[in-house]
């Protein structure tokens, strides 16, 4: 196992600046995952601590010492990509196996490393056959076999699950952490899904425009977004986000609806913010604003509902069985709520973030 630490990491090309002095580390046996949506650097950063990109300012460091020089074959780091990268006249053995034949380990070695991994993914089956016969998942494990065999000291995925359909990737999502329970080896683990971020990572790496946002715990992420896109990118459906002003009742929009707050917001009346509100704490109330509902999306469990407060679009999320139907309105209320500075984006004191 090893520790990863990326110091003040830049990256250029030619005059435009893509990394913008990212500083982070990535502990020992922890599986650390970056999100962030398309084209925000999270890939790119992958591939300079692979050592597939170069880098152009900064220190990217393993067990403490500096790896910037060293190439991609001899930083005892194992990739997994999207698009699997699997020979196809080869059979899923010898695709595992191939890494060790290169650096020329017995073939007594190979057999028994193949196995191993074979046996741990559920592909002593399919050994014999190739790429070609095999489904998209067990593809996925035949790719995941070919890094393990390896005993690298740190396991880097890029995008793993984006080829499977959704059922697949449930199930991936728990084989993959679940190997990572069993093999204890640093993960390194990149997806803009942040449903994926949420329910596999230790910690979550939340990075917009070259640029890291936040880092931590999925639950402290969801509790305590740094700042409004954290907010609003962590959370499905995603955290609604109001502007509008303080008042001494509590806040008012600026379409001009008035959000009633036992207690008020703990903010001086009359400051600009974003008021915003999980889809999943609010909830039905007598003395709430009204909603005017525009779809209903019944999952079982729980309804998804959209519509609008006067001119502002909103989402909630009821575990109530409610009868409500488009064009109907129905009067909700925030059991909890966030607050940020309209002009930075950034979360405003915490403790103002539970309705009375």
């Amino acid at each position: 196992m090893a520790t990863v630490e990326l110091k003040v990491v830049r990256k250029s090309y030619g005059s435009v600046e893509v990394i913008h002095g990212v500083s982070f580390d990535i502990r020992d046996g922890e599986f650390l995952i970056m999100v962030g949506p398309s084209g925000c650097g999270k890939s790119t950063l992958l591939r300079m601590i692979a050592g597939l990109e170069g880098i152009t300012g900064g220190e990217v460091t393993l067990d403490d010492q500096v790896i910037n020089a060293v190439p991609a074959k001899k930083r005892d780091m194992a990739m997994v990509f999207q698009n699997y990268a699997l020979y196809p006249h080869m059979t899923v053995a010898e695709n595992m196996g191939f890494s060790l034949k290169l650096a020329g380990r017995p073939k007594a070695e190979r057999r028994r490393r193949v196995e191993e991994a074979a046996r741990i993914l559920g592909l002593e089956p399919y050994l014999d056959r190739h790429p070609r016969q095999l489904s998209g998942g067990q593809r996925q494990r035949v790719a995941m076999g070919r890094a393990i065999v390896r005993d690298p000291k740190v396991f880097l995925f890029d995008e793993p699950l984006s080829n499977l359909d959704a059922k697949l990737r449930v199930q991936m999502r728990a084989e993959i952490k679940g190997l990572h329970q069993r093999l204890k080896t640093t993960t390194i683990y990149v997806t803009h899904d942040q449903v994926e971020a949420m329910t596999m990572a230790d910690r979550i790496v939340v990075m917009n425009g070259g640029n890291v946002e936040q880092i931590g715990t999925p639950l402290e992420l969801y509790d305590n977004p740094a700042n409004t896109f954290v907010a609003g990118f962590i959370g499905s459906p995603s955290m609604n986000l109001i502007e509008g002003t303080a008042t001494a009742e509590g806040f008012q929009d600026d379409a001009g609806t008035r959000w009633p707050i036992p207690g008020g917001l703990g903010v001086e009346t009359g400051r600009r913010i974003v008021f915003g509100v999980r889809p999943e704490d609010l909830a039905p109330g007598p003395e709430g604003v009204p909603l005017e509902v525009s779809l209903t999306e019944p999952t079982g469990a729980e309804v998804q509902i959209s519509g609008h407060v006067g001119q502002t679009p909103l989402v909630c999320v009821l575990r109530e069985r409610v009868a409500a139907g488009p064009g109907d309105t129905l009067r909700i209320v925030p059991r909890r709520f966030h607050l940020f500075d309209r002009d930075s984006g950034r979360m405003l004191a915490p403790k103002a973030a539970a309705a009375a």
